[in-house]
């Protein structure tokens, strides 16, 4: 039986059972949930990065939306204020649209 030690999304030990399996889970406490967080944002990032076709990278994208939704969550943050102040920041400095990359400020 693998071993995986990492945080799963909710419905994963219901599907493990219907498909005649067992598995053995914990809930974490709110310290260890923030770091396996940490972890679970890493390996989606990771994934991203290795992703070689658009399919593969926009299901990571999606499973990094959904850990974001968690940040903000534990947070008590929503989505939508973390989208207004992402909105703000964009108003203000832009965005990553253009490119932009910084070289050196010359004094």
């Amino acid at each position: 039986m693998p071993l995986y030690k990492k945080l799963v999304r909710d419905a994963i030990p219901q599907i493990i059972e219907s498909k005649g399996e067992s598995c053995i889970y914990e809930i974490l406490d709110n310290d260890n949930y923030i770091i396996e967080l940490r972890k679970k944002l890493d390996e989606e990032v990771i994934e991203y990065m290795k992703a070689d076709n658009l399919e593969d990278a926009t299901e990571e994208l999606a499973d990094m939306l959904e850990v974001i939704h968690a940040y903000a969550s534990i947070h008590g943050v929503s989505i939508e204020q973390a989208e207004s102040l992402r909105m703000k920041k964009a108003a203000e400095r832009g965005g990553f649209a253009k490119r932009v990359f910084l070289v050196e400020v010359l004094d």
